[in-house]
């Protein structure tokens, strides 16, 4: 396969048409579960080449066209896909660790990663939690038998931004696995930073359209073999159509984040100045704890997610909610982000619903937090239907 690149946009070719046929403008589609082999010639020589394919859960042309593009944006040496995002974290960690080794974890993650941490726990793997606005505690967790280190670029849904650099020097020769969803390569390459892995939720921006689940790990030969071997083992391979819409989806990646970065900074700026605001997290405004980190590495912004916290009333928090939520009638509750739409979603039932209470209220996930993802409306449009949805639902 060969690569074309045009600035940032990378899309792999697939397949290597017959003399005299001009190469499809869009990748085909191989929605195939095996593929035939002529003896057992060719079946030996791919097996011990790993070059070609046999079977759509080992590898097949789309899985290896998607993952070489985004291994390309993030200039790292190979990636694998797998069913999701969750399933790429839950094969990494499985290609690092067994029962008796540890991993350490920032305590600012996507609920459904915390769950994991405590799954694998109950394999024998130990886990513990850090704060990743405080890059120094985490060499207090470092012990010989860490066998990685995990964080997000910003996490979800308070949106703290991880030093890479600081935390990757600390990890030492421990692998800093960072998932960079919420930025995606537009806005930083981990991988220059001193991480060794970095994965995404595609279904997220990679995909951007809100109609697939699919997960990429990228980072060096040796550490991605072993993650594909793992996905392989416990069936987490990704489907070849999503794989091909995802490459689609890369073709605009450029272009949606700068608009959605512009848009989420207005954004921020409009709600933290209303009346039914009483808080808006969001790592450029400077009230934010990880403003001067944000600074640093994300000039363009960081994505195009923010939280706020409405004013508190005589209801309960969810009540107020609610209300907000239901006077918004054109921008929707919908439980993920990075969709071309504006969405809403309410952190304390969604994504943090499995915590404790008391774990999401020491970590300020309340009951009034909403969670806003913006989409490639308007600005102005955006802002018309949240002060009318606020002055409405107060």
């Amino acid at each position: 396969m060969a690569e074309e690149s045009q600035g940032r946009i990378h899309v792999t070719r697939i397949g290597r048409p017959d003399a005299g046929v001009a190469p499809p403008a869009t990748p085909p589609l191989y929605q195939t579960a095996a593929f035939d082999v002529a003896d057992l010639d060719q079946l030996e020589q791919i097996n011990e080449s790993a070059v070609g394919y046999i079977y759509t859960r080992d590898n097949n042309p789309n899985h290896e066209a998607l993952a070489g593009s985004i291994a390309a944006l993030e200039g790292a040496e190979c990636g694998a896909v797998f069913a999701s995002g969750m399933g790429a974290l839950a094969a990494i960690c499985l290609s690092l660790a067994t029962s008796g080794d540890h991993l350490v974890m920032s305590a600012s993650l996507y609920g459904k990663t915390l769950v994991l941490g405590s799954r694998l726990q109950a394999l024998g793997i130990r886990v513990t939690y850090f704060d990743v606005t405080r890059p120094q505690n985490l060499s207090e967790h470092i012990t010989p038998h860490t066998k990685a280190v995990l964080i997000e670029t910003v996490a979800n849904p308070l949106l703290e931004v991880a030093d890479i650099p600081a935390l990757a020097k600390i990890a030492g020769e421990v692998p800093l696995i960072v998932d960079s969803t919420f930025t995606t390569s537009e806005l930083i390459r981990p991988l220059e930073h001193g991480a060794a892995i970095v994965m995404h939720s595609a279904s997220k921006y990679l995909n951007g359209h809100g109609d697939v689940l699919l997960g990429v790990a990228v980072g060096g030969s040796e550490h991605i073999q072993k993650i594909r071997e793992t996905a392989s083992v416990f069936g987490q391979n990704a489907n070849p159509f999503e794989c091909w819409m995802t490459q689609r989806g890369l073709r605009t990646l450029p272009l949606r984040m700068k608009q959605i970065c512009e848009t989420t900074r207005v954004l921020a700026g409009f709600l933290s100045g209303h009346s039914e605001v009483k808080r808006v997290w969001y790592p450029l405004l400077p009230d934010h704890p990880s403003h001067a980190v944000a600074q640093r590495f994300y000039p363009q912004g960081t994505g195009g997610i923010l939280s706020f916290e409405l004013q508190t009333d005589a209801d309960s928090g969810a009540a107020r909610v609610n209300r907000f939520m239901m006077a918004a009638s054109e921008i929707p509750f919908s439980p993920t982000l990075a969709d071309t739409r504006t969405t809403f979603s309410h952190p304390a039932r969604t994504s943090h619903r499995h915590l404790a209470a008391e774990k999401k209220q020491a970590v300020g996930i309340t009951d009034l937090l909403v969670r806003l993802s913006t989409g490639l409306e308007p600005a102005e449009v955006l802002i018309g239907e949240l002060d009318h949805a606020l002055r409405d639902s107060a």
